[in-house]
């Protein structure tokens, strides 16, 4: 049967449509490999100078590196893949390292992602002299906000960014960071009460839910380049419902139900009950606060067990195979408007129970 004369142009119309898809498809690379490279700023609560972690999509052969004892699979200063890629920032716990999340933000990078880790001054593994103080509470935020400027400004990453909103991850305290950065403001009384019924909770209440006034200054600032987040085992005792009305953005948590530092009906539970816009809440059975972190090499494991070591039946490597491929998927839909793919069929082996359930 012959195609009529006039449905010749929209056949070919669609053809040539089709053969543009494929050609872009076949362009553009099923994963990147991950580059790494340091950057310097400026910390806003003080002026002086801070550092982060810049992780992006490269088109060069795949490297490890070592950095500060982790094994990083990107390779130092590599050059930047061609295209405009989102922008994802990164916060780590309470004396923590964006390093003890480097294989979620290589995984992201090797996915389409810019993913700038900052070391927050005065609250990292070398230095914990704002813990308990105003300024680090007021201050993280601010922190990551002047990452994003100082990505978008950089002469590397600039060409590689697009202009959409950014992306907040926030492990622990970053993610209390994170909710602030996405328009949350803390209600400090909270954290006195809260001390006052559980004094014997050394992580948060080190200064019995005093903050230390060393900059009276500092308030809450929201960043509205901000588009979407994902918290792992977010700390969030300083938010009741009216202190989280301002975060109006997709959230993806997830959460152990064996949480050992941070109690879930305070936290991560409340916090899914309490967020304006209902998050997709993953709470990982059997799995404690440093489940997040990047699995252990040999080495960690002898240095630092108590961060390594997870519960009976818990697999880190699953988890994180899971949540790595569930982050870049949640990021691509808010951020790139990719349309939904295939559901993920790779389960941890530990069991996922949604908020609903509790």
């Amino acid at each position: 049967m012959k195609t009529p004369r006039r449905l010749w142009p929209a056949l070919l119309a669609g053809l040539l449509l089709q053969s543009l898809a494929h050609a872009e498809t076949a362009a553009r690379p099923a994963r990147w490999s991950a580059g790494v490279q340091w950057l310097q700023l400026s910390d806003p609560v003080d002026a002086r100078p801070m550092a982060a972690l810049a992780f992006y999509p490269s088109a060069a052969p795949a490297a490890h590196s070592r950095i500060d004892g982790y094994d990083v699979a990107a390779g130092i200063d590599q050059p930047l893949a061609r295209g405009r890629f989102p922008l994802l920032v990164m916060s780590h716990g309470n004396s923590g390292s964006p390093l003890a999340l480097h294989d979620l933000a290589t995984a992201l990078a090797e996915q389409g992602f810019v993913v700038v880790a900052v070391v927050h001054p005065g609250d990292n593994s070398r230095d914990h002299s704002r813990l308990g103080a105003l300024s680090n509470v007021y201050g993280r935020p601010l922190q990551l906000s002047a990452a994003i400027s100082a990505a978008r400004a950089d002469s590397h990453l600039r060409q590689g960014l697009d202009d959409g909103q950014v992306g907040v991850i926030g492990y622990s305290a970053g993610g209390e960071t994170a909710l602030i950065l996405a328009g949350a403001r803390p209600d400090l009384q909270r954290l006195e009460q809260y001390c006052q019924q559980f004094p014997d909770d050394r992580d948060a209440c080190q200064t019995r839910g005093v903050l230390i006034a060393d900059h009276a200054e500092l308030n809450a600032e929201h960043d509205p380049r901000i588009g979407a987040a994902l918290l792992m085992a977010p700390l969030s005792l300083l938010f009741g419902r009216q202190a989280l009305s301002g975060v109006q953005v997709p959230t993806l948590i997830y959460s152990g139900d064996q949480d050992q530092l941070l109690a879930l009906e305070h936290n991560a539970d409340a916090l899914a009950r309490k967020l304006p816009q209902a998050p997709d809440y993953r709470l990982l059975s059997g799995a404690g606060h440093f489940v997040f972190m990047a699995p252990c090499d040999e080495r960690q494991q002898r240095r630092m067990p108590v961060l390594c070591e997870d519960g009976d039946g818990v697999d880190r490597n699953d988890i994180h195979q899971t949540l790595r491929e569930e982050a870049g998927k949640f990021f691509s839909e808010v951020l790139r408007g990719d349309r939904p793919g295939l559901n993920v069929t790779h389960q941890p082996a530990v069991q996922l129970r949604s908020a609903a359930a509790r």
